[in-house]
C-alpha cells in the first residue's frame, strides 16, 4: 500500500459525524437544497459555514429532507462529517456564531460513522397552520395561511381519516414521471382549531415532492363544502391523477416539526 493511500484511510478513519438538530424560518430562502443559480438556500448557508470552519474547500451537509422554498423548520435534522478536535458544543457554538438570525442549531450528538439523517429517518410530523378568520394575523403572517371563509372541521376529519395507513399518494404530489414508489405510510392526521386558527398535523415514513401542501388543500376543500370526504378514497385508487387532487396551499403554513429515528 502507497504511503499516500494510507494516509487517505487514516483520514478518512478520523472524521466524525455530527447530528444536528435545526430550526429556521423559511421565509426569505430558496428552499433547503443547494443550487447552482444561489446561495441562499439553507444547506448552502450551513456548507459555506463548514467549509470555512474546517479550511476546506467544501464540507457536505446531509439533511432528513428538502423543505421547499419558503418553508419553515422546527426540527430539521442533517448530519455531516468533519475532521477535527473541537468538542460537540464548540462545534455547534461556532456554526451558531455566522448563521443568519432566521436559522440556528438547537442541539447536536455525535454519532456513529454510518448514521445518515434521510436514510435512517423512521417517522416525519408536519403541521400546515391556517389563520381561518378575516381579522388580520399580524405578527405571525409568515406562518400561516390567510383564508377567512370558515371550514367544516368535521368533514375535514372524515376526510383525513381515509388518509390514514399505506396507500399510492401520486394524485398528491407535483413530481410528474418518476421511477420512485409514490407509497406512503400516514401513522396520523389531526385536525384542530385554537382560536382562529386551525392546525393540520400529519405523521408518516414520509411524504412526496408537494404532498402534505396539495393534501392540505384538498381537505380545505372538503371543508368548504367544495368535495365530499369520501372523495378522498378515490384519490387513492391506483389510477387517480394529480388533476383530481386539490389546489397546491402556499408554503409559508408549513413547517417541519420533527423527525424521528
Amino acid at each position: 500500500m502507497k504511503e499516500t493511500d494510507r494516509e487517505a484511510i487514516l483520514k478518512i478513519k478520523a472524521m466524525r459525524n455530527f447530528k444536528i438538530t435545526i430550526q429556521y424560518d423559511g421565509t426569505r430562502y430558496q428552499g433547503w437544497q443547494r443550487q447552482d443559480s444561489t446561495n441562499n438556500t439553507i444547506q448552502g448557508k450551513f456548507e459555506a459555514i463548514l467549509a470555512k470552519m474546517t479550511g476546506l474547500k467544501f464540507v457536505q451537509i446531509d439533511g432528513s429532507g428538502r423543505t421547499d422554498a419558503g418553508v419553515h423548520a422546527l426540527g430539521q435534522v442533517a448530519n455531516f462529517k468533519i475532521d477535527t478536535d473541537m468538542t460537540a458544543k464548540e462545534v455547534m457554538a461556532y456554526i451558531n456564531q455566522y448563521l443568519p438570525e432566521d436559522i440556528g442549531v438547537i442541539a447536536i450528538q455525535e454519532m456513529p460513522e454510518r448514521f445518515h439523517s434521510r436514510l435512517n429517518a423512521k417517522r416525519k410530523t408536519y403541521c400546515y397552520r391556517i389563520w381561518n378568520t378575516d381579522i388580520p394575523c399580524i405578527f405571525s403572517h409568515r406562518y400561516v395561511y390567510e383564508m377567512p371563509e370558515e371550514l367544516d372541521l368535521e368533514a375535514m376529519r372524515l376526510a383525513a381519516a381515509c388518509l390514514v395507513g399505506k396507500h399510492d399518494f401520486k394524485a398528491f404530489t407535483s413530481t410528474k414521471k418518476s421511477k420512485k414508489s409514490t407509497v406512503r405510510t400516514i401513522d396520523s392526521v389531526e385536525i384542530d382549531r385554537n382560536d382562529n386558527e386551525v392546525v393540520i398535523t400529519y405523521s408518516g415514513d414520509g411524504f412526496l415532492y408537494h404532498m402534505v401542501r396539495i393534501l392540505t388543500g384538498t381537505l380545505i376543500e372538503v371543508g368548504l363544502g367544495q368535495r365530499s370526504p369520501m372523495s378522498m378514497q378515490v384519490l387513492l385508487e391506483k389510477d387517480a391523477t394529480r388533476d383530481m387532487a386539490g389546489a397546491l396551499v402556499p408554503a409559508k403554513g408549513l413547517c417541519l416539526v420533527e423527525v424521528r429515528y
